[in-house]
């Protein structure tokens, strides 16, 4: 049947979606290692933040001369594009455990490392200057970004900032909606097959619920409109005491793959019907470091053999339909909560946007790999939905960009915790998305 599938145990008429993947720039396969440290990845976004912000400014500020660090001159103001660098008291150094003489230091929330001493840093290639005024507040902004400032240099040797200029959200693709009809796209995370908050019992009834073997005929027909599934990371969680380094019993090797075992027969059903993209996490048996690489096929003897599971970088970028989506994992705003404040964890969304950067704070406080001639994680096309997972609590708002751009930003909960996965459907111009809440049985689509 033309642009139909069939779901082979029930007669669900699924209906067609176009998916490409866009994970190239993530890829580090081709990377070559030869002993690189990390400042190349930062001279690397210097020269490419800085090319934007200086085509940028002339209409920002046209009659304010732009000069370097080393250029400054005492009252005379200007504009400077420069890396940030945040000086926090109370950030964990590894040096520390070291340190013969220990001073007392106060408690730290293990949540966050922020104080009120913190104070903010700009260098680039020249040198650096301390940043001084209320303009900047520290609060919000962390190691890593690029902004341009204006302001002038004090007789401290300080610079006094008086204005602020971020990037924005990049430009953005119209979307290529070839139809009206309703699809649905299904985000979930932090299932975490094998911990000790997992329920098999809730995760299958969310796997009945997408191929469309639960509920009324209302509820089948909205699973037949579901045309792609992600999970965004953290789909199971090994035993720690298992990886001690020491070789494993024969016991304790099953109890290692049982989880990815379960997993996999889970996705299996899925893949059957549906498109399915499976990211890796924090937790999940694949490389630490961003951008994370996809999960191994092997892990996946049953799910694999259908063209319709992909496995996925961290972060992730696929269109569908022509609408283009971005996310990760969640590793790059638990970061951001960590050395900064905000009202939630959608302004946080909301910051990496407008700085054009999905983790700033790598390499500083978030590991990702060396690369010597680029930085995969500037945004250079601002996405149509930005989705983060394994979040506290779910939340959703709409982000408009000045030249027009409109972002639907998800935040995705753990489902272990709460028992709820993302539902969302995609029309011209109007991403809605709304929840799945498993303990309740129902699908609320009025939001």
């Amino acid at each position: 049947m033309t642009g139909m599938e069939i779901d082979r145990e029930k007669n669900i008429q699924r209906k067609h979606s176009t998916y490409q993947s866009l994970d190239e720039t993530f890829d580090i396969q081709k990377e070559t290692y030869r002993g690189q440290q990390y400042s190349q990845i930062y001279f690397a976004r210097l020269h490419l933040m800085r090319t934007l912000l200086y085509s940028l400014v002339t209409d920002w500020k046209p009659h304010v001369p732009v000069c370097t660090v080393l250029g400054l001159e005492e009252g005379k103001e200007c504009i400077i594009v420069g890396t940030l660098y945040k000086h926090m008291k109370l950030k964990p150094c590894v040096l520390d455990e070291y340190s013969k003489e220990r001073s007392a230091v106060p408690l730290v929330k293990p949540h966050n490392f922020m104080h009120p001493d913190d104070h903010l840093v700009l260098e680039d290639e020249s040198g650096r200057v301390k940043l001084g005024g209320t303009v900047l507040s520290p609060s919000k902004y962390v190691t890593g970004g690029v902004v341009a400032l204006h302001g002038k240099e004090t007789t401290a040797g300080d610079f006094l900032v008086l204005d602020v200029f971020e990037a924005g959200l990049a430009p953005q693709i119209e979307p290529q909606l070839k139809s009206r009809e309703d699809k649905y796209v299904v985000f979930v995370s932090g299932v975490s097959v094998g911990s000790s908050t997992s329920n098999p019992l809730q995760f299958q009834l969310l796997v009945d619920h997408i191929t469309g073997h639960l509920g009324d005929d209302q509820e089948q027909g909205i699973a037949a409109e579901i045309v792609h599934v992600v999970f965004a990371g953290n789909s199971v969680e090994i035993p720690s005491g298992l990886l001690n380094g020491q070789n494993l019993a024969s016991k304790d090797q099953s109890r290692l793959s049982e989880p990815v075992q379960e997993l996999d027969i889970l996705l299996t059903q899925i893949a059957a019907g549906v498109s399915v993209d499976i990211m890796p996490g924090s937790n999940d048996p694949a490389n630490f470091a961003l951008p994370q690489q996809p999960l191994n096929r092997c892990l996946f003897p049953g799910s694999r053999a259908y063209n319709t599971f992909n496995l996925c970088t961290n972060p992730h970028c696929f269109e569908l339909d022509g609408v283009r989506f971005l996310g990760t994992s969640g590793q790059n705003i638990d970061d951001l909560k960590k050395y900064s404040e905000a009202r939630d964890g959608l302004e946080f969304m909301e910051r990496t946007l407008k700085w054009r950067h999905l983790a700033p704070t790598a390499p500083n406080t978030l590991g990702c790999y060396p690369f010597t001639d680029k930085d995969p994680f500037l945004i250079e096309s601002c996405p149509h939905v930005y989705f983060v997972g394994n979040q506290d609590k779910y939340g959703t708002r709409i982000l408009n960009g000045s030249e027009g751009q409109l972002v639907k930003l998800i935040s995705i909960p753990k489902f272990c915790d709460t028992g709820i996965a993302v539902v969302g459907t995609i029309e011209l111009h109007d991403y809605s998305f709304s929840v799945i809440n498993l303990p309740l049985l129902r699908v609320d689509l009025s939001c």
